[in-house]
């Protein structure tokens, strides 16, 4: 009976141990054999992996991409402007030798993260102005900023395994004492536009109506000279068909005659009842003998 329980203890005891050196790692994350809090082992392939009971533990890091949700924070522009930014940081563990030495766990490496993207963008918002972060351009502008954010975190983050892939705003803020003179100037600056599209479509405008009132000039000019061209010719072809018809001069003193009685007839209109005519007015010759 006791060569059973003695055997049956050490049974106990072999399972126990045997259970205790075995360990698993999924797909997903890495496995540390930890000896006397020093890692002695790492592996990232999934299965079952053996250990020595009772002595070592095992620690298990994340593989996979994490996101970190950074508090808003505040920041200071070069123009001295209080800026709210909101963030996330995209990140995993490369190195998870350097990571439990330096940090041990992930609560640790967020906070760490916190510290190194806030200090990365204070000082990359100190170099910009209020008006290159808020303004009318194409969004993908700023994508500069962001690698260079990321670049600067992900320097810094290797030194604790980490590998940040990204690091990306997802919105700026204004504080509410900065709020109305940010609008004012967006109002002003959408004035001034507005204004210069004004100003150019009118110098437009002048140029057309210049050009047409120029346009109308020439013209009315040329069909003056063509009508004046035309009398002219008119008055000219008259008086070759005057000369013509009165080519004699019988004809000549009949015209001077009809001339003399058109203006007889324009002068005796009833109006004046005194006439005064020189001897040798055409006039006094028909009135005195107009038998003649």
């Amino acid at each position: 009976m006791k060569k059973k329980i003695i055997l049956a203890a050490a049974a106990a005891v072999v399972l126990v141990c045997l259970f205790g050196s075995m360990y698993t790692v999924r797909e997903d994350e890495y496995g540390c054999t930890v000896r006397f809090s020093k890692i002695i082992g790492t592996t990232e392939e999934a299965g079952l992996h053996f250990k020595v009971p009772f002595i070592d533990t095992v620690k298990h890091f994340p593989k996979a991409m994490m996101l970190y949700d950074i508090p808003p924070s505040e920041v200071l522009t070069a123009d001295k402007q209080n800026m709210t930014v909101d963030c996330y940081v995209l990140w995993r563990v490369q190195d998870p030798f350097r990571f439990y030495q330096s940090l041990g766990n992930t609560t640790v490496a967020e906070e760490r993260l916190n510290a190194l993207t806030y200090n990365a963008l204070k000082n990359v918002m100190g170099t910009l102005s209020q008006a290159d972060i808020i303004n009318m351009d194409d969004g993908a502008a700023r994508n500069e900023i962001y690698e260079g954010i990321t670049r600067s975190v992900d320097a810094l983050a290797e030194n604790y395994g980490i590998e940040v892939e990204d690091v990306k705003i997802k919105r700026f803020d204004l504080p509410e004492a900065n709020e109305s003179a940010v609008y004012t100037r967006m109002i002003s600056e959408r004035r001034q536009i507005a204004e210069k599209y004004t100003a150019d479509g009118n110098y437009e405008a002048s140029l057309i109506r210049n050009n047409v009132d120029k346009q109308v000039n020439i013209i009315v000019s040329n069909a003056e000279a063509e009508a004046a061209k035309l009398v002219a010719e008119g008055e000219a072809e008259y008086m070759r068909m005057l000369a013509s018809a009165y080519d004699t001069p019988d004809k000549q003193d009949f015209y001077a005659f009809t001339l003399a009685l058109d203006a007889l007839e324009s002068t005796l209109d009833g109006t004046e009842k005194t006439i005064i005519l020189g001897p040798d007015s055409e006039l006094a010759k028909i009135l005195s003998t107009p038998e003649g």
